[in-house]
């Protein structure tokens, strides 16, 4: 095709763009891993923190542990992880409340 009064200024016309459409992924298809899952998951190794926590001071308690700053390291990781999940928690109850709040 071309448009007269400007064949050698090197104008190609334009060509439509193809459109895709846009493929959607299913929740199942997001990994294979639901949120209750993730939450479940996430709480078990908030359980496994303070467990190990709870054994280092057994044992620097008792005397068994050499190293004191491996009970320190583990005391101070899950004090942050149980602040972590309490915000968590904190900011979903106050989504939870926003929603409810909602006019229909």
């Amino acid at each position: 095709m071309s448009v007269s009064g400007i064949e050698g200024v090197g104008f190609t016309p334009m060509v439509a763009p193809t459109v895709q459409t846009p493929t959607v992924n299913k929740p199942s298809d997001a990994g294979g891993t639901d949120f209750g899952s993730l939450v479940v998951d996430g709480l078990d190794r908030i359980e496994q923190v303070n467990d190990k926590a709870a054994d280092l001071s057994v044992r620097a308690a008792t005397g068994d542990l050499d190293a004191i700053h491996d009970y320190t390291i583990a005391a101070t990781e899950a004090q942050v992880t149980t602040q972590l999940t309490v915000a968590l928690r904190n900011k979903a109850v106050d989504a939870f409340n926003e929603i409810m709040r909602m006019q229909v």
